[in-house]
């Protein structure tokens, strides 16, 4: 028999209920009552039609909409991401709880599944996480903000925080002993073809990624870095995916962009540096 999405996510929250906390009194939830998480407090938290949770307490705009989201799913189910998700693969703690910080449309998250164990991925995109429900995967998904994760302390073995902002604040009361917070970043290199295309100034087309290395390893004991640089055929199907999947795009003007679309190039570098701390510092 098929479960529908709500039953698959009663399921997942009866199996998991330690790992999440009442975004309002921050105490661990206690029950599952029907489609509801319930916590000492009463306090009470629905999931919706789709069986994720809506953890905010007020209204937060994203840009992140379907349609960017729409294609970057597309360009990322074609690859793009793929030589360096293999890394991260290679590097996760395996069979224990894994945390996607800003997931989107899930599909790194997916792309990761045998190695995630425990799988949770949130982001601000209501969009996002709508879409991320559609992947075939066991994953549980839910709307969050990074200042206050709705998990409770030491519940999560790796935090992946692929091109997405930092919380090593929350990330340190999440992780569990011995925890990882993989985070992956762009080099000076990344999309740098788009960029070329799109902007005539210098300042947009090249950046540097010290100061968050720098970070990152002033909040971690114990950090290795791998550089991973690789050349992605772009499919020409799916070529205006690639423009509108990145916020590079925001930048551009209308006939900007209308005018790469109409002369597609067929490779785009991917280059991007993975950072695995672990031992959280006290704060």
């Amino acid at each position: 028999m098929t479960l529908k999405k709500i039953e698959r996510s009663q399921r997942f929250l009866k199996k998991h209920l330690t790992l999440f906390r009442c975004p309002i009194c921050h105490l661990p939830y206690q029950a599952v009552q029907s489609d509801s998480l319930v916590c000492p407090q009463g306090h009470r938290l629905d999931l919706n039609r789709q069986g994720t949770l809506y953890f905010l307490r007020h209204q937060v705009h994203s840009e992140y909409n379907r349609t960017m989201l729409l294609s970057r799913r597309r360009i990322l189910q074609a690859g793009l991401f793929n030589g360096f998700l293999q890394v991260i693969a290679q590097k996760m703690i395996t069979s224990g709880t894994t945390l996607d910080v800003g997931c989107g449309e899930g599909t790194p998250l997916h792309f990761l599944e045998k190695q995630a164990g425990t799988a949770v991925g949130f982001d601000l995109s209501k969009a996002g996480i709508k879409l991320a429900t559609q992947q075939p995967t066991t994953a549980f998904f839910c709307v969050a903000d990074l200042a206050q994760l709705p998990f409770n302390a030491q519940t999560f073995q790796s935090v992946l925080n692929i091109f997405s902002p930092s919380n090593y604040q929350e990330f340190s009361r999440i992780l569990a002993p011995e925890g990882q917070v993989i985070k992956v970043i762009p080099n000076s290199d990344y999309l740098v073809e788009l960029r070329r295309a799109l902007f005539a100034d210098d300042a947009r087309r090249h950046y540097s990624n010290q100061k968050v290395q720098s970070r990152f390893k002033e909040k971690y004991g114990q950090v290795t870095t791998q550089r991973v640089r690789y050349q992605f055929t772009v499919p020409e199907a799916q070529f205006a995916d690639l423009v509108v999947m990145t916020p590079l795009h925001w930048q551009a003007s209308t006939e900007q962009i209308r005018q790469l679309v109409a002369q597609p190039f067929s490779q785009i570098t991917v280059d991007v540096t993975v950072l695995v701390g672990q031992y959280p510092r006290t704060f």
